[in-house]
Order: C-alpha cells, then structure tokens, then sequence
C-alpha cells in the first residue's frame, strides 16, 4: 500500500455492514467489518475499536450525491444540509451515511469529506439517464456503486491492456447488486435507477417492478408502510418465502424456496449481461465484484453457463479457486475483482485535501 500524506480513516456504512478502514503515513492499513444490525451499536464497537488512532481526515461513502458530479464534497453544514434533504432517494443508506459524520465529528476534530456513489454515473448519456416520464417531474436514472466502478476502472488498463477500454459489464453483486457498462473505462448504463431499490434483485429490494403492482401497493400501504415493505421485505427474502437474505444462507440450504430464490437472481443477472450486450453491439470483457461476485464461484458458473453465445466461458477450476482471471481458453475476458471501496475514498479525500487552501 503507497503511503499517503495524512493519515486517513474511511467509513463505509453499507445496507447490511459497516466497513472501515485506517491508511497510515507509512503505509499500513488496518481494516475493521462490522454486521450492521444495529448502526448505532456498530459505530460504536469502531470507535472503541480505533482505540488511540488519530486520523487528519475522514471520508464517508454517501450512496446518493444528487445532481452534483463532483466526486467528493468537504461536510460543511450547508453540504449536511442539502444530503439530509436526499434520505428519501436512499432511506436504506444515508440515515447511516450521516450517523457516521455525526459520530466522527464528535470524536475527531478533523475535516470530513463525503465521497459520493453516484458521481461516477454522471457520465451516462441521455438515452441512459432519462427516464420515460414527463421531464417536468426531475427524475432520472443516478445509478450507484459508483466508488467501486470508479476503482474497477482505474484497476482494468493494468489487467487487459488497451482492451480495458472496449465494452466492459462489470456485475456488482452483494446484497444491494447492480451492474454497469463501461466504455472507454466510463459509465454509459447502469442497473439500477432513481433510487438503489432499482435494477436487479437484491438482498431485501425487488429491483425493477412493473408499476401497476407499485400502485397496487400504493393502495394496500401507507408511505411508511410500503417503504419498509420496499426496502426490506423483498429480493431474496421474499423469493425465499422468508428463509433468507443472504445469499450465502440460500446456498447452503437444500429448501426448494432457497433453490428458486438463487435460480431467479442468476437469470435476472444473465438478463442484464445481455440486455447490455444488445444495447452495446456485444460485450468485450465480463468483471464480476462485490461480496457474492467474489466469494460465491457457484453464483458466476450459473450465471456465466448460457453465455457461450456471447463468447464467454469459464474455467472451472480458476472459478472455483477465485483466480483473478477465471475464463476459459478461447473465451473472452471474465475477471473476479476485489472491490476496495474504502482505497477509492482515500483517493478522494487525498485528492480534495490538496486541493483546499
């Protein structure tokens, strides 16, 4: 790890944990990985946890940045402000994105810097960001999981060579999922849409529904109601008929409901491979990342078997070892990376601190 020229602690409060992690001047990380039943209680065990580390900086990944393109913002009162005006775009995340500055300023009496998910999408043209509604409303498609896709693309040219700027699908998978088009190492489409419930099935969120079942709901619910019904009733757990979110639960269950919930998710995957493959004219190089992308072979096998016809197959044995490079001679590019969310963030902050007078 390169050294850096502050010490810097990352936050990164996701739907389900909490990561962290600590880049010293000389070099060294410490990292820490926190199940997030509770946000506030897993705040805490990092703050006892940091024990006497003192970070110059800290940086939060926020999931939603609104309309701003820049990548990252310091956390002034007014930037406060304007993000807690967005919690209803992202109910599930900036509660927590914003719980950690509070409990960090508390602690450190350093700058906090905000590093936005969805700054990387800004980049989508128009027939990927504008949806089919009337423009008066100001709505689009934001996209997500930005952080990660930006270190994807700064990662691909060393893998692939000039090939990394040809058309890329990388597939985010974890509890919150979605996938990305890259060309020219440059978001041109993404999953999902206004809000992180959009796109492919997750942990807990639906992805894309038809509308008429939303307004059904909309009759049955109340907005309290039906939010929670949105963000945490469905995916997984509902296709599972309540066994589990998680998708490392499902496949280690031999029910007949975990079994559907796992052959539903891998097609709805398979769907947006290809449904980007049709919009891009074919697909130079698959890149499978995040918690179910890296650690579940079985996941990739069943999602990669049809896709011969893209001209995609995978070797086995690189799969089952989670290589680096799992494809088969003669297939094109598939590639398993380490997503490093919290190395992009330290980045960032780097990059804005020496920016600042």
């Amino acid at each position: 790890m390169a050294a850096v020229s502050r010490t810097i602690l990352t936050i990164n409060s996701g739907s389900s944990s909490l990561k962290a992690s600590l880049f010293r001047v000389d070099g060294a990380r410490r990292d820490w990985h926190y199940t997030q039943a509770d946000q506030t209680e897993a705040f805490d065990a990092l703050l006892k946890d940091l024990g006497d580390e003192a970070p110059e900086a800290v940086g939060h990944r926020f999931v939603h940045g609104g309309e701003t393109s820049e990548a990252a913002r310091v956390l002034d009162e007014a930037e406060l402000e304007r993000l807690r005006g967005l919690i209803p775009l992202a109910p599930l995340h900036l509660p927590g994105n914003l719980l950690g500055v509070e409990r960090c300023r508390a602690r450190f009496d350093v700058p906090q810097v905000a590093c936005f998910d969805t700054a990387f999408h800004h980049t989508l043209p128009e027939w990927a960001s504008r949806l089919p509604i009337p423009q008066a409303l100001g709505m689009r498609r934001y996209g997500f999981h930005g952080l990660n896709y930006a270190h994807i693309a700064s990662r691909l040219p060393l893998l692939l060579g000039e090939g990394a700027r040809g058309r890329i699908v990388v597939a985010h998978l974890g509890s919150g999922a979605s996938l990305c088009l890259l060309e020219n190492l440059r978001s041109v489409d993404t999953s999902m849409g206004y809000t992180p419930a959009g796109g492919i099935p997750m942990g807990t969120r639906s992805g894309d529904l038809d509308p008429g079942v939303m307004l059904e709901l909309a009759r049955q619910y109340d907005h309290v109601s039906l939010s929670d019904l949105v963000y945490h009733q469905m995916g997984l757990l509902a296709l599972s008929g309540g066994e589990s979110s998680d998708m490392a639960a499902l496949l280690a269950s031999t029910s007949e409901a975990a079994g559907f919930a796992v052959a539903y998710f891998c097609r709805q995957v398979r769907a947006a491979i290809g449904g980007f493959a049709a919009k891009a004219g074919g697909i130079d190089a698959l890149v499978f990342s995040g918690g179910i992308g890296e650690h579940a072979p079985q996941i990739r096998d069943r999602i990669c078997e049809p896709l011969g016809f893209l001209g995609f197959s995978l070797d086995a044995e690189a799969n089952r070892d989670n290589r680096d490079m799992i494809q088969a001679d003669g297939s094109r590019p598939i590639l398993r990376m380490v997503a490093n969310e919290e190395g992009m963030i330290r980045e960032l902050v780097e990059s804005l601190l020496r920016a600042v007078p």
